[in-house]
């Protein structure tokens, strides 16, 4: 990925990077603007009449914004990294407790063959023979 991104950067002239990054830097801010005004928005649209609670300017909105990203830490994307992580942890977790599943594939056959007399023998129990 390095080689690709410097192959790119050499094809083009310094007027041009210099551009996108000023592009983006301006595209940063404005979405960080119109972040805290869409956040300052729907808080004074909404909370003042629901809860009765007062109406709040642009910096508390970006506070606000702020705090429930440190709380919650959800609000934004989710990296791939993250996920695989995720899903990881999963597997392994369900694998330790619950065993393993590459047995399941003969559960069908099981349930034909035995299955239903396993289970009436086990309901015709009496509540001494479980303990």
């Amino acid at each position: 990925m390095e080689q690709y991104i410097k192959h790119k950067i050499r094809s083009k002239n310094i007027g041009t990077i210099v551009g996108w990054v000023l592009f983006g830097i301006i595209a940063a801010i404005a979405f960080a603007l119109l972040l805290g005004f869409g956040v300052m928005w729907l808080w004074n649209w909404l909370m003042p009449e629901i809860f009765g609670l007062t109406t709040i300017g642009y910096w508390q909105a970006i506070g606000l914004f702020a705090l429930a990203k440190i709380l919650f830490g959800c609000i934004g994307g989710n990296s791939s990294s993250k996920k695989k992580e995720k899903e990881k942890s999963f597997s392994n977790k369900n694998e330790k407790e619950c065993g393993d599943f590459s047995k399941w594939k003969q559960y069908d056959q099981f349930w034909k063959k035995e299955g239903e007399n396993a289970f009436n023998s086990f309901i015709n129990r009496t509540p001494e023979e479980e303990e």
